[in-house]
């Protein structure tokens, strides 16, 4: 490219100079002292149009100094710029020295250091190359030889602070390793709970319903658990047909306890949630075990990870498989869209043997649960404000012939109340759906034993929410106010007394306020307390009443 540029410039010259030099002699042929010799129309035309070609190659040439000029000037700033660099990097490389030499302040300190310094060397280097290939042969080999060491000393600096950058990761982590060898991230949360309850809840660690204390003259209790810490691993894998590929899974200690002494503090631990997903610019498929996507919110607390807070008071959740679909739209720039769709498992709250995995009664029904979601958010005063509707259906088989229809229809909404204010909610109305938390866990309505095919079994109806009011004036410091209530339809309740059977208890109201406060004394340590009160109402007595105290205390890693 070079060599053809000069050889041109050469080219043009010579053509130049002919041109200059032949002048004269036309201008003597045009205007001689002897007898002027005839010129023909064709022939002044040529020489008016030689002329003009003289003027523009003259032109050209003065274009082609002041550029070779303004090239000189730019490599010699390059090389004034490329001097300093290699000042200031061998600053960074000292400072990264002493880094390295005091041990625990190197993960904070050197990567960030590490990581300014990598960002300085590259463009220099590209920038001498550029400005040096567009010099002409005769410029550039005036200057060939510095500018090839310089370039060479470049390319050195970068492998050493390549090295360094390597051996600084080294130090300051422990590398989690795949057998894929793709990217891998594990995540977590220890998480201390301490609560003071007062009144008898049906779980010590995570109360969702008051009832009857079991002995008298007890007033209540204090307990400790770890069950609730959390442990996630995150993968990310390569593009496959365009689509980002990722994978996660989680777990906690919430699966019950060994039959040893005090083995209630030593919590088994369960699969919570595990997910493969595909993710395109606007369209996204996810497939594994993963939360109802059709009652997508879930109030704050600490106090309450291995079950959703203010569940069976309102608020439906559970962890099933499934496969669903989900695409976005943007119908303006402060505004969003998302559709999803997908199957679920049929799970309906059965309790499975401890060996042994039978089919519940929504997968008896031979077809799986089907839902679907549309979300709409819309950007109002730098914050965003979210409605959304979902669906659900599922079939239930309940042998003998008797088919029940489970459904939910649920309403979402987050309004952002001002500049620290939120407010939330989520409110249901279905039937037959105990297995999601909804009807405080009842399904079904049977007018007689459920081993008789004669009984009728029917769907339970029941409508329930929660609302949320979120206080945030910090970034690590927020305040939070939440009600939740479920309520199944006590009068069919009372037309189906045999439904108490069954469950073993018959609830037609459950409610529970709770506030909380969460203080993230850095990124990595929270602290809260959370008081919370549980009424639970059985159908025609009186209502049952606990109290509790919470202080938490999490590590999130």
């Amino acid at each position: 490219m070079q060599t053809n540029q000069c050889s041109q410039l050469h080219f043009k010259a010579i053509v130049m100079a002919t041109l200059l030099a032949c002048l004269p002699l036309l201008a003597r042929c045009q205007n001689g002292a002897g007898a002027p010799a005839p010129v023909s129309p064709e022939l002044a035309a040529d020489i008016k149009a030689l002329v003009a070609s003289v003027n523009h190659l003259q032109s050209q040439v003065e274009n082609l100094n002041s550029q070779m000029t303004e090239l000189r000037n730019a490599q010699q700033h390059a090389l004034r710029e490329a001097e300093q660099l290699r000042a200031e990097l061998n600053q960074t490389r000292e400072q990264l020295s002493a880094k390295i030499g005091s041990a625990p302040g190197v993960y904070e300190g050197g990567a960030a250091i590490s990581q300014g310094a990598s960002a300085l060397v590259p463009p220099s280097s590209s920038s001498i190359s550029s400005a040096s290939a567009t010099l002409p042969r005769r410029e550039q080999s005036t200057e060939e030889s510095s500018t090839g060491d310089l370039q060479q000393r470049i390319s050195k600096l970068e492998d050493d602070q390549q090295l360094m950058n390597d051996k600084i990761v080294e130090q300051s982590q422990t590398k989690v390793e795949s057998g894929s060898k793709y990217r891998v991230r594990l995540s977590g949360l220890v998480l201390l709970n301490t609560a003071v309850t007062r009144g008898s809840v049906d779980n010590l660690d995570i109360p969702q319903v008051a009832v009857p204390a079991e002995a008298p003259g007890v007033a209540g209790s204090f307990s400790g658990s770890l069950r609730q810490s959390q442990i996630g691993i995150e993968t990310f894998g390569p593009d496959i047909a365009g689509a980002r590929t990722s994978a996660n899974v989680k777990f906690d200690f919430a699966g019950g306890f060994p039959n040893v002494p005090n083995g209630a503090a030593f919590g088994v631990v369960r699969l919570r949630t595990g997910t493969v997903r595909l993710d395109w610019a606007n369209t996204s498929i996810v497939a594994g075990q993963d939360a109802i996507f059709f009652a997508p919110l879930t109030p704050t607390s600490l106090a309450s990870l291995a079950i959703p807070a203010l569940s069976y008071t309102g608020n439906l959740w559970s962890w099933t498989p499934q496969v669903r679909i989900e695409h976005r739209f943007a119908p303006s720039e402060n505004s969003a869209l998302r559709i999803q769709a997908g199957i679920l498992d049929s799970l309906t709250g059965d309790i499975p043997q401890q060996s042994y995995r039978y089919p519940s009664v929504g997968e008896e029904s031979g077809q799986p649960a089907y839902a679907t979601h549309i979300g709409y958010t819309q950007r109002v005063f730098g914050r965003d404000l979210s409605v959304g509707i979902g669906g659900y259906y599922g079939r239930q088989n309940w042998a003998f012939g008797r088919a029940v229809d489970g459904w939910a229809g649920v309403t979402d909404v987050t309004v952002p109340l001002g500049e620290f204010l939120d407010f939330s909610g989520e409110f249901y109305r279905g039937r037959a759906v105990g297995g999601l938390g909804g009807g405080v866990g009842q399904s079904i309505l049977l007018s007689g034993s459920i081993y008789n095919p004669a009984s009728a079994i029917y769907g339970l109806d029941s409508t329930g929410g929660w609302v949320q009011l979120k206080f945030k004036p910090k970034a690590n410091f927020e305040v939070n106010f939440a009600y939740g209530q479920d309520q199944p339809f006590a009068r069919e309740l009372r037309l189906f007394p045999a439904s108490a059977l069954y469950y073993g208890y018959s609830i037609s109201r459950n409610q529970s306020p709770f506030v909380n406060f969460i203080y993230r004394v850095r990124s990595d340590v929270l602290f809260s307390m959370e008081y919370k009160r549980l009424q639970t109402n059985p159908l025609n007595s009186n209502a049952n009443i606990a109290n509790r105290l919470v202080l938490s205390l999490g590590y999130a890693f």
